[in-house]
């Protein structure tokens, strides 16, 4: 999932100018009581696509007429290929992605409303802010959440306890404090960041804590306020004087080698006793340390929607509102706890009926209840790759972060079109 933004940001570009369908021929669907192949092509890995699979097998169990064959594509190439498809109005009928792919393709005419089908009905279910990011800013539904993930801040409690430290921090305050503390205890790396290090993402975090945001409620650029300065301010100096590494070290691989704390992804707790065995009963996970405007994290995840160029347009979209149903739900939670992968449904009310132990859903459950989603306003994810240059600016002192932040919101503002 941490591949999502880098890889789509990478690919929007070249959307820009190739994937336009506006003014294209409808395609002509097939009848709905014909036996139909549905192809949904799904990001991620293979263990993955084995979950989705499950549930396109239970959904034919009730629909025999309809037969639903998921498709992995790494995140690598993910974005390339649904680029292909969306030129050539050719291949898949569902695809999921990064949270605001759907809306970026719909725009350009390559997916469906989904409102035509019924599936706003779906928002009940969802968590509003994952739900807000997943649609486009004129209310179009061209896209659902299908899972999500979130931050949580992993710390050794063995490390922890060396120090004298009881507890793990829960303000911004505390947490500088806790770093120092650590390293005047002879702790070498006290703290690191892996989902977002260098990036938006691990700023986003930090800017909603402070009360800021990326946008307005109607779109515009919002970076030019002192919440989103004093939210770089401190960002930066947890790199420049609290001394976290620059360079990303997966949060896992950071925790094994002696980082007293990590800012991760909620992934990474899935594995790391199996992975990792000698870390076994030394860490212990709590929500990131809430800032000035309190806690606020960033929810990630999946979006899934139907293509334009379906001819099966009615009964993939009714296949995506399976997926919501409780019966789905439990049969991929299940398939993906027998993988021991981690898998949190879009469900709001599931959401503590995860592949994780009951203390870990608890401080992710923690987490999404207060977060944020990314921003699905026009130009965002064209702009998301310079924005994280402008910050990145700032942590490697070229520039200085009222400069940095109004650049970026220039690029956001050239962008919104």
């Amino acid at each position: 999932m941490r591949r999502t933004m880098a890889v789509f940001c990478a690919g929007v570009l070249t959307l820009g100018t190739g994937c336009a369908t506006g003014g294209q021929t409808e395609t002509k669907q097939a009848d709905t009581s014909a036996p139909a192949t549905i192809s949904f092509w799904s990001t991620g890995g293979d263990d993955e696509t084995a979950i989705f699979q499950k549930a396109a097998d239970l959904y034919k169990q009730s629909h025999p007429n309809v037969t639903v064959k998921v498709q992995t594509l790494a995140w690598d190439d993910a974005y390339a290929k649904l680029l292909a498809a969306a030129t050539s109005r050719s291949g898949p009928d569902v695809i999921s992605g990064g949270m605001t792919w759907t809306i970026q393709f719909g725009i350009r005419g390559a997916m469906v409303d989904l409102r035509k089908h019924g599936i706003d009905t779906l928002k009940a279910q969802a968590l509003p802010a994952q739900w807000e990011s997943a649609i486009a800013p004129d209310g179009t539904v061209y896209g659902v959440p299908l899972d999500m993930s979130t931050h949580a801040l992993y710390y050794r409690t063995d490390l922890f306890e060396k120090a004298g430290i009881k507890s793990p921090p829960t303000t911004w305050e505390e947490l500088t404090g806790t770093i120092e503390a650590l390293k005047k205890a002879g702790v070498k790396k006290a703290f690191s960041q892996d989902w977002g290090n260098l990036d938006w993402i691990g700023y986003f975090n930090y800017l909603y804590q402070a009360g800021g945001s990326f946008y307005t409620d109607d779109c515009k650029p919002s970076l030019d306020t002192p919440q989103a300065e004093q939210a770089l301010k401190f960002w930066v100096d947890l790199y420049r004087q609290h001394g976290a590494p620059t360079a990303t070290v997966e949060g896992g691989d950071a925790l094994d080698t002696g980082t007293a704390m990590v800012s991760a992804g909620s992934w990474i707790a899935k594995g790391l006793d199996i992975d990792r065995p000698k870390l076994k009963d030394k860490w212990a996970m709590v929500p990131l340390p809430a800032g000035p405007a309190g806690a606020k994290t960033f929810v990630g995840g999946r979006a899934i929607g139907v293509t334009a160029f379906s001819k099966y347009v009615a009964q993939s979209a009714e296949f995506v509102k399976f997926l919501y149903t409780d019966q789905a739900v439990q049969v991929m939670v299940k398939e993906a706890s027998g993988r021991n992968l981690p898998f949190i449904s879009a469900r709001a009310d599931k959401i503590g009926q995860s592949t994780f132990t009951p203390e870990q859903s608890a401080v992710f459950e923690a987490s999404i209840r207060s977060g944020v989603a990314a921003p699905g306003c026009p130009g965002w994810d064209e702009s998301a790759p310079d924005v994280s240059k402008q910050l990145q600016s700032v942590i490697l002192g070229k520039a200085d972060a009222k400069t940095a932040l109004t650049e970026a919101a220039k690029i956001m503002e050239k962008n919104a079109g």
